[in-house]
């Protein structure tokens, strides 16, 4: 790992679905999450996030500074151990502020994923909190969706008892179609004053953005896609304008306006290159 990025980033990603759902919400049985005054979808930072850990966790895994701290099954205290072991504070529940440091800068090497998105570690073994560098919004439809709830039929048994009952119904929970933006930011500041954020991980950061959706096909997600990955670099670590301005930068259209959207080509994507002094736009989908 290298030195912590110099630059601030904005970044606007664009994905979608077909028949498949992006993020399902347990407390309505599963169906795509969606805004109810408007109807259109969200998936949420927290899932977005799974999916880059994911992928970060599949291409360096057993490299040394690339662990991941929050996956599943794992016991968070144990994570803790590590760091305890190496810097051994005197009273792992309450360290020192210098130990906490210390042991706060262990958890920053060692995982690539409170590098990125920072953790609160103020668990029974404590090694202290920091704020990540790189945050996400809730990723939002450009339309409404249509939740659709298909019914499917069950061949094959459990058991003896249930074959008497011949073929069983079932659910899948899809959207037909949605175009998704999720926007996004990485702050140079928040890197070089508590996690140590380096360029290393900022291409891996665009990389797993790009890819995450490719190793996380199943029958339930049906067919998501990157489609685009707009990126505004600025040239100084506090950046050059608002955050919004640059957003606004990336319009998208729908096209016909009569129909509802079922594919990418049915959107229009346009990028207002003219920017603020200082800032650069960089394409990478």
């Amino acid at each position: 790992m290298n030195n912590p990025i110099k630059n601030r980033y904005e970044f606007v990603l664009l994905f979608d679905v077909e028949n498949g759902n992006p993020n399902g919400d347990p407390d309505m049985g599963n169906m795509p999450r969606v805004d109810p005054q408007t109807g259109y979808g969200i998936v949420t930072d927290v899932c977005l996030k799974r999916k880059i850990r994911d992928y970060v966790d599949m291409v360096k895994a057993g490299k040394e500074g690339y662990d991941i701290y929050v996956k599943e099954g794992v016991v968070l205290n144990e994570q803790h151990t590590r760091a305890v072991d190496k810097i051994k504070p005197k009273d792992p529940k309450k360290p020192k502020k210098d130990e906490e440091l210390k042991l706060a800068k262990f958890m920053c090497d060692t995982f690539f994923d409170i590098r990125a998105f920072g953790a609160v570690m103020t668990l029974e073994v404590n090694c202290g909190q920091v704020r990540g560098p790189v945050q996400l919004t809730f990723a939002r439809s450009q339309d409404p969706i249509f939740q659709q709830e298909v019914t499917i039929t069950r061949q094959a048994v459990a058991n003896a008892k249930d074959a008497e009952k011949g073929k069983t119904m079932g659910k899948k929970q899809i959207v037909p179609y949605g175009l998704y933006r999720a926007e996004g930011y990485v702050s140079a500041h928040l890197a070089k004053k508590t996690t140590g954020f380096s360029e290393d991980d900022l291409a891996l950061l665009w990389e797993a953005l790009i890819n995450m959706f490719e190793h996380d096909h199943s029958a339930s997600r049906g067919k998501l896609s990157a489609k685009k990955l707009i990126i505004f670099k600025h040239d100084s670590e506090l950046g050059c304008c608002q955050s919004h301005i640059l957003f606004d930068k990336v319009k998208i259209e729908k096209i016909p306006k009569d129909l509802p959207p079922r594919s990418f080509k049915d959107y229009k994507v346009t990028i207002d290159r003219n920017v603020p002094k200082g800032v650069e736009i960089i394409e990478k989908l």
